[in-house]
């Protein structure tokens, strides 16, 4: 018999892979062109050119036990040191390799830093719409997850909520931005405001609370929008990054940890998320890739492609009645439901072949979340099927 623990994690299965596999699904029976399959953050545009040279060229040239083998739990240092000075480079920052943890992804990094920090019954704090698996990932290491309700209205977060619900065993905050699975950007006096807050409940309560910036989408804005670097608000930020989305390498599972010097208990708090690394049985963030990546920290995903299947797709739902927010960022639309059941919603649009994802998975029904990050044929033909859609509802 399992543990009750996972009983309850089973039957509550991400709705995203369960979406995914139903699109897999539907593809062969009536063929992947003949499925609007936007479910999955999986990204279309292909990886760079540069990192599959930089693979091959590690591959044939370099000793393949330092290629494949262990190496510190914490990633290779010149790898480390690298993208310490690239992130310098872009903000202004002053990390080393001593502040840099790799990862497996962003998701292994955000497991990582809450397994370090949290004691059974503390309490991690998300804004919705947030990414589902925050849950478990707070779960997992016996912590409680505080949500703050959603402003619907614009989708930054409700400071105000916010305030009222940091209590002295608040342990960590975690957001995200752009944001999954809205596409907004929280701006810089959103980021001021909250780090104010923190600041002064920080001094109120005498504790440390930790701010969680979770950023696989950073590279991922159009017309300039500003992402402002945590950081430099706030002294207690660790930032989660990873190049599933900036590289197009999801399965990859890449990311690193920045932990800046000034955090509190930083000595302690950066050697026990690399033994958290290794005990939840990471060990190290892939050799390769880290190699390979350290090679390619100057290249960039092609934000036209995203940005013209973004434009393209909310024109063209917003000319059939639906209404959504504009996304400044990431690959996601996040579309009000004509009905208040998002999840009866999304099963009618699954008879047009179109797979959404409900809002009720992110801790906001009455949406839909929208992966955009197909081929732009795909976005183009599944108009149609929308407009039957949109007739169904009577906009």
């Amino acid at each position: 018999m399992i543990s009750r623990r996972m009983q309850k994690m089973v039957a509550a299965n991400s709705v995203i892979r369960a979406m995914f596999e139903e699109g897999l699904k539907l593809a062969r029976e009536y063929g992947k062109e003949n499925v609007y399959d936007f479910s999955l953050g999986n990204p279309n545009v292909p990886a760079p050119e540069a990192l599959k040279k930089a693979a091959l060229k590690i591959l044939s040239e370099d000793d393949p036990v330092k290629v494949h083998g262990y190496m510190p739990n914490a990633g290779f240092p010149t790898v480390r040191e690298k993208i310490a000075l690239s992130i310098n480079k872009r903000f202004g920052t002053g990390f080393t390799s001593a502040n840099i943890l790799m990862t497996v992804g962003a998701a292994g990094g955000l497991n990582v830093a809450l397994k370090a920090l949290l004691n059974p019954g503390d309490e991690v704090i998300a804004f919705a719409p947030f990414f589902g698996e925050y849950r478990n990932y707070v779960a997992n290491f016996d912590g409680e997850l505080v949500v703050v309700p959603p402003n619907t209205e614009t989708f930054q977060p409700d400071l105000r909520s916010f305030k009222e619900l940091i209590h002295p065993q608040t342990k960590a905050v975690i957001v995200n931005s752009p944001n999954n699975p809205t596409g907004v950007v929280y701006s810089e006096e959103t980021v001021k405001r909250l780090a104010a807050i923190l600041d002064e409940k920080q001094k109120e309560f005498g504790t440390s609370i930790y701010l969680i910036s979770d950023e696989p989408y950073r590279e991922l804005v159009y017309e300039d929008a500003f992402v402002p670097y945590l950081t430099k608000y706030y002294r207690n930020t660790l930032v989660g990054y990873s190049y599933s989305k900036s590289l197009s390498i999801p399965g990859e599972r890449l990311g690193y940890v920045v932990v800046p010097g000034e955090v509190d208990d930083f000595e302690q708090l950066f050697q026990a998320m690399t033994v958290a690394n290794r005990i939840l049985g990471f060990v190290n963030a892939p050799s390769l890739m880290q190699l390979a990546v350290a090679e390619c920290l100057e290249e960039k995903t092609d934000i036209a492609y995203y940005a013209r299947n973004r434009e393209t797709l909310y024109t063209g739902l917003t000319k059939l009645g639906f209404k959504l927010v504009k996304p400044e960022g990431a690959f996601y639309l996040f579309m009000k439901t004509p009905v208040e059941d998002d999840s009866a919603f999304a099963q009618a649009a699954k008879k047009f072949n179109i797979l959404l994802v409900p809002g009720s998975a992110f801790a906001c029904p009455g949406f839909v979340r929208i992966a955009y990050c197909v081929s732009y044929e795909t976005i183009v033909n599944s108009l149609p099927k929308f407009a039957e859609l949109s007739k169904q509802y009577g906009l």
